[in-house]
């Protein structure tokens, strides 16, 4: 049976940024003349089979999956390595037409394809006028004057600017990972806290504390996040320390996604545990503002 015609989206889609929604947003565009919106997705990132490293991962692949079904955007993925090397026609018929049954493609004003990156949107457009497929380009989206990109997402994250990269993301930056059990030193504190751990490859943010939020059981909670290594201990591992503002139930073993809203200072030691404290109750109280300023 013939499968139904699709309008793809095209694109590197590895942040799903405001620029990528755009591109997603021509795709959707066509589901009301009966083409199945679609995105081509590869398993890793093209980068790591043309120079041997991918770029940090800005968006976790499940927390992607979750975004694109919400948008009503279906995944098509393909072969990174069974492509690459293939003409912009070869990859025009042989993957646009024949496997994903194109009606329309949609990509950005600088998208370019098939080995080398040899084919432009000039190129598209010929190869779509020549089979008959409608190409739609997506307007380019600026933030600070500047066009929105993964790799200025990037450098804002490793900065710590993370109003900036929540401005082009569209959405908060965050990370989700099971909650590990620590030495619980945060409940000795009088703030309990979960520890989480980086997947490899994600990009991990500046070190430091920041505020963010957290959602449980459907409910926002504000929150404090140290990211480092926790210079007021001893042979602490890299990692994520949350304190959630007003919770305070057991998480051990869930999945749990902290989003950043804004970073607050740099690590630093305590020598004097009441210090320490009085620090965190600072922390927590601009972390409050911060997250009811954001609602």
């Amino acid at each position: 049976m013939e499968i139904k015609k699709s309008a793809v989206a095209l694109g590197s889609f590895d942040g799903l940024h405001k620029g990528h929604k755009e591109v997603l947003a021509c795709a959707l565009s066509f589901e009301e003349r009966g083409l199945v919106p679609c995105a081509l997705l590869f398993a890793s990132h093209p980068l790591l089979s043309i120079a041997g490293k991918a770029p940090e991962e800005i968006l976790q692949s499940s927390l992607r999956d979750k975004m694109l079904s919400g948008m009503g955007v279906e995944e098509r993925l393909a072969d990174f390595d069974e492509i690459k090397d293939m003409s912009p026609e070869a990859f025009f018929e042989n993957i646009l037409l024949e496997k994903l049954n194109a009606g329309a493609v949609c990509c950005g004003e600088n998208f370019h394809f098939g080995k080398g990156g040899a084919g432009d949107v000039s190129t598209l457009f010929s190869l779509c006028e020549k089979y008959g497929v409608e190409l739609k380009i997506a307007p380019l989206v600026t933030v600070g004057g500047e066009p929105v990109s993964s790799s200025r997402i990037r450098e804002a994250v490793k900065n710590g600017n993370i109003p900036l990269a929540n401005e082009m993301l569209g959405y908060c930056f965050g990370y989700e990972a099971v909650v590990k059990s620590g030495a619980r030193r945060g409940r000795l504190l009088g703030s309990p806290t979960i520890n989480q751990y980086f997947d490899k490859g994600f990009l991990v943010p500046k070190s430091g504390v920041y505020a963010c939020k957290t959602e449980l059981y459907g409910v926002y909670h504000a929150a404090v996040a140290n990211i480092g290594l926790r210079p007021s201990f001893e042979n602490e591992d890299f990692r994520s320390e949350t304190c959630i503002l007003g919770f305070d139930g057991d998480l051990y073993g869930k999945k749990v996604k902290v989003e950043l809203l804004e970073y607050l200072r740099e690590e630093r030691k305590f020598s004097d545990i009441d210090l320490l404290k009085a620090q965190i109750k600072s922390d927590a109280e601009k972390a409050e503002k911060i997250f009811e300023n954001q609602l």
